[in-house]
């Protein structure tokens, strides 16, 4: 599995860093964002060190997918946004590839 030791997201899936874990399994983990916009903000990422171009294109994608909603159902059961950053001007701020899952509260517009 790849890892990068100066990827904060790597150090949470090997927990060398402290998060509070929704669902592990041996590919994907599933964490409590630190920020906190809305009740509900999650991040599905995979365990290897990939970036958001690479699990997009990865076997793994799916699986990502499903595991998405899945906690989206279950953590914001009157809906959710799934949403997916690239690049700076896109807010990207990881390298580490992943999955925003939003939602607990009514949900606006895009700016």
């Amino acid at each position: 599995m790849s890892t990068q030791s100066n990827c904060v997201f790597c150090r949470i899936a090997a927990y060398q860093e402290p998060a509070k874990v929704w669902y592990v399994d041996n590919d994907i983990i599933v964490i409590k964002n630190r920020l906190n916009w809305v009740p509900v903000m999650l991040l599905v990422m995979p365990k290897e060190h990939l970036s958001q171009v690479q699990i997009w294109s990865s076997d793994l994608m799916p699986k990502l997918g499903e595991i998405a909603v899945e906690m989206g159902c279950i953590f914001a059961p009157g809906g959710f946004r799934i949403l997916s950053n690239f690049g700076r001007h896109g807010m990207q701020s990881q390298s580490h590839g992943h999955l925003h899952v939003v939602g607990g509260v009514q949900l606006h517009e895009y700016a």
